[in-house]
């Protein structure tokens, strides 16, 4: 095995199961726990092939068709029933993350802030904002979106629990990340995969020469860092598909972005390999664009979600580094946007931001994302009591210290 073969280069993020519940709570417990043993033994046959399976995940249908919304009280302890099941002694000993499903009103944003609070990770959730006819994002939900991210921010320690909101933008369906993850509930119970290869990337990077001219260099690095990437997701998808059969349990494809994190190698690095000083300096959307092009090269599998660069400020220990350096600032992730994802993720910005000021920015994204038919999100978190430049203080497993931006 050659070292851009070791599946030690590529993780598999998440497994991720979408599924529909009823109002019918007598049902729960044995959905549930039949799509997690599922997910385990998925996950055992891959790590058998060497690959690390990170985390199982769940979605489901809005989570207002099946919950009971009509108070706080009531959601929670609908929360509390979900978590129950969840903690069951013959659930996978692995960690199950689970999202809720889209919030589609008002009313429904209006218990984000608590359920997230009370349930954590239990309570991913995601907001779909829509445009008009001539592409102008649905500036009354963008609103409405922020002022719930503002709630959440002051209600939830350290303002955290943005971590578990965010802001959808022309996404599809199937996105197995969290929290834009959402699932219409129509048709069968599916699963679909989601890898970390930021390391493979780099490792694939080593065996370009560095000495060749520009577009020598980026063509070489183009097929070097597409041979490798197809080259392990045909092993675990191979192993997917027959387990899929097996199972009569529908695998329906992957999402191919390397999606970051504080325990893999930094973006900033493939950056640097591809002859960019540092992220946001010149040169930066050319590299982004070819590293888009990239994950959409896969073939063999159906690509959904993001499927693209994955660009997020405090899961990437280089993005939060150079961000605390001064490096770029927030219009980087929007300039780098237009010819990658995932848009605005995982940011801290200043607590007193209003919300104003964040729905304007979230219609710029917003705005991307339909006139460009691509996939953005929002996912910001105003840190209370910080401003522009100082650095937060997180203390999570997720997440990186970063210094905190300003929404010009």
């Amino acid at each position: 095995m050659n070292q851009i073969s070791s599946p030690d280069l590529c993780r598999v993020r998440t497994i991720t199961a979408f599924i529909a519940l009823e109002k019918d709570q007598s049902q729960w417990a044995e959905k549930i726990k039949s799509i997690s043993l599922s997910l385990g033994k998925l996950m055992s046959q891959i790590e058998a092939k060497g690959y690390q399976v990170q985390t199982l995940r769940i979605v489901t249908n809005p989570f207002g068709e099946y919950l009971d919304t009509t108070s706080k009280e009531s959601v929670l302890k609908d929360m509390g029933t979900l978590k129950d099941i969840l903690a069951h002694p013959d659930m996978p000993k692995v960690r199950i993350r689970f999202a809720i499903g889209e919030a589609k009103t008002a009313e429904e944003l209006a218990l984000a802030s608590d359920m997230i609070n009370d349930y954590g990770d239990l309570s991913n959730i995601c907001f779909n904002v829509e445009a008009d006819e001539i592409g102008v994002p649905n500036y009354e939900k963008t609103l409405l979106a922020a002022k719930t991210i503002k709630s959440i921010a002051e209600n939830t320690p350290g303002g955290l629990g943005n971590f578990n909101f965010t802001v959808n933008y022309n996404c599809p369906e199937y996105i197995p990340y969290f929290p834009a993850s959402f699932h219409s509930g129509e048709g069968k119970d599916s699963i679909v995969l989601g890898f970390e290869s930021p390391d493979l990337l780099l490792a694939a990077l080593d065996s370009v020469p560095n000495d060749l001219p520009r577009n020598q260099f980026l063509s070489a690095a183009y097929y070097a860092m597409s041979k490798a990437l197809q080259h392990h997701v045909d092993q675990v998808v191979t192993i997917a598909k027959k387990f899929a059969k097996e199972q009569n349990l529908p695998f329906i494809g992957i999402d191919s972005s390397a999606a970051p994190s504080k325990d893999c190698g930094s973006l900033v690095d493939v950056f640097k390999a591809l002859g960019v000083e540092y992220f946001g300096a010149a040169g930066s959307v050319e590299i982004s664009a070819l590293l888009t092009r990239v994950f959409k090269s896969i073939d063999n599998v159906d690509l959904l979600g993001f499927s693209g660069l994955m660009l997020a400020a405090t899961e990437d220990a280089g993005l939060a580094r150079d961000a605390i350096a001064g490096k770029y600032d927030i219009r980087t992730f929007l300039t780098n946007s237009a010819v990658c994802g995932i848009g605005l993720d995982t940011i801290p910005i200043e607590g007193d931001t209003s919300v104003e000021k964040m729905a304007a920015i979230m219609q710029d994204t917003g705005t991307l994302a339909y006139r460009l038919k691509k996939p953005l999100t929002v996912r910001i978190f105003p840190v209370p009591g910080k401003s522009e430049g100082e650095v937060t203080e997180f203390e999570s497993d997720d997440l990186c210290n970063c210094a905190v931006f300003r929404i010009p």
